[in-house]
């Protein structure tokens, strides 16, 4: 079943129909995004990749919401999605019903790895958190903490950074092999 975002806008799925979908073991996080624009466009983001949830955190906005709901066409009504007080909690609590889960962290860090020489493809069963932060400050040094791997997008222009949106597609296609 593929809809169209005419048809998205105005779905109300039954669980039995989103039961339907074939979900990875992922998890995009969102440390304290707080554009309503971006956040919609990470829960399309989600259903296009196939991601098992969206974590919303801290100070993030969570449906139901008119303003993630026009950027994320009704698929925020086809991916589950949870708020958790912050992005440390939701990755320990991921953490601890999925022991070997990878957290990859998006950002701009000295510890971070260029995507250009990011080498690591997941597994179809490796569970994966990818975790992308607040549009000034970035994700929260807890949560970097804990990161497997940080990966950084190079900028060759003068802007500093990209959407995180874009940020995120970008790296979820280059690990997932989509």
């Amino acid at each position: 079943m593929r809809l169209n975002s005419k048809q998205l806008r105005v779905s109300r799925p039954e669980e039995k129909e989103k039961a339907l979908i074939v979900r990875r073991p992922l998890w995009i996080i969102l440390d304290n995004v707080l554009d309503t624009y971006n956040i919609g466009g990470l829960f399309r983001l989600a259903d296009a990749v196939g991601a098992r949830e969206i974590i919303l955190c801290a100070g993030s906005e969570t449906p139901p919401s008119s303003r993630i709901h026009k950027a994320a066409v009704g698929t925020e009504n086809w991916v589950a999605w949870r708020h958790f007080d912050s992005a440390l909690e939701a990755l320990l609590h991921l953490k601890s019903r999925h022991p070997n889960m990878k957290i990859v962290i998006i950002e701009q860090d000295k510890k971070a790895i260029l995507l250009g020489n990011l080498e690591y493809r997941v597994p179809g069963d490796q569970p994966l958190a990818v975790v992308v932060g607040h549009e000034t400050d970035g994700v929260s040094k807890e949560a970097k903490n804990l990161a497997d791997i940080i990966v950084e997008i190079p900028m060759w222009g003068i802007n500093k950074s990209l959407n995180v949106i874009v940020s995120c597609a970008i790296v979820l296609y280059r690990m997932l092999e989509l």
